[in-house]
């Protein structure tokens, strides 16, 4: 009977977290599908594209590894480059502390599967009471990831077979992203955090360029919520 009870726990925290993976789906599959061309028309064989998706798990940096496979071997290099990179995931992995704490195990594929994509869906979802939380986050991430590896073992398989014009894809991620914050935008009463948000990042934008502002804006960001959090939650708590 307790099995049971754990298993239908499972199922409804599952069918609860796909509906909020579908634009990822689009997203993941496409971007997947091209990194997977990439590396086949780089001369890897299509385990390279499976197997880095599924235990590198970080898409910015697996398009730059193909470069650094290409290359000399230079680990320092690649240490100092995938700090860079991926640097933002330690504002996410702050932020989610205490959400994470309360997963239980499942915490440790949690952290080793935190993305963009599943960080904004575990981080601004509204879940139903009735539905555990931890399964939740486990089944977002969960998804999300087997979204990216599908992509790219496809694209490793038949990229010698497809014969398009592949630039210009990665703006689905972007299109993505903007959707979620319009979702983000219209559950709240008040906008104080995300325009914040924006505010930051363009300042940044025109003071360290294109190439250079997310550290920088994630850096302002943290630090104006900080400073801002009381009259943040005054303002919200007093409408």
């Amino acid at each position: 009977m307790k099995d049971k009870t754990a298993k239908q726990i499972k199922i409804k925290a599952l069918k609860c977290a796909f509906p909020y993976t579908i634009p990822i789906l689009a997203g993941f599959w496409f971007l997947g599908l091209t990194y997977g061309i990439y590396m086949n028309v780089s001369g890897f064989s299509f385990w390279y594209p499976m197997l880095m998706s599924l235990t590198i798990f970080a898409g910015s940096m697996e398009f730059v590894t193909v470069n650094l496979l290409l290359g000399s071997f230079n680990p320092l290099q690649a240490l100092l480059l995938t700090l860079m990179v991926n640097a933002r995931h330690i504002f996410y992995g702050i932020s989610m502390l205490d959400r994470y704490r309360m997963a239980g195990r499942k915490r440790f594929y949690l952290i080793f599967g935190m993305c963009d994509e599943s960080f904004s869906i575990n981080c601004s979802a509204k879940i139903p009471h009735d539905v555990d939380r931890g399964w939740f986050m486990f089944f977002v991430t969960l998804l999300n990831h087997f979204y990216w590896f599908f992509g790219a073992t496809l694209g490793g398989i038949f990229g010698s077979l497809i014969h398009f014009n592949t630039k210009g894809l990665e703006f689905v991620m972007t299109a993505m992203f903007v959707v979620i914050f319009l979702n983000q935008w219209q559950s709240e009463k008040h906008h104080e955090s995300s325009l914040i948000g924006i505010g930051a990042s363009v300042l940044c934008l025109f003071a360290f360029g294109s190439e250079n502002f997310i550290i920088p804006a994630m850096l302002a960001i943290v630090a104006l919520l900080t400073v801002l959090r009381k009259p943040i939650e005054n303002g919200g708590e007093a409408s």
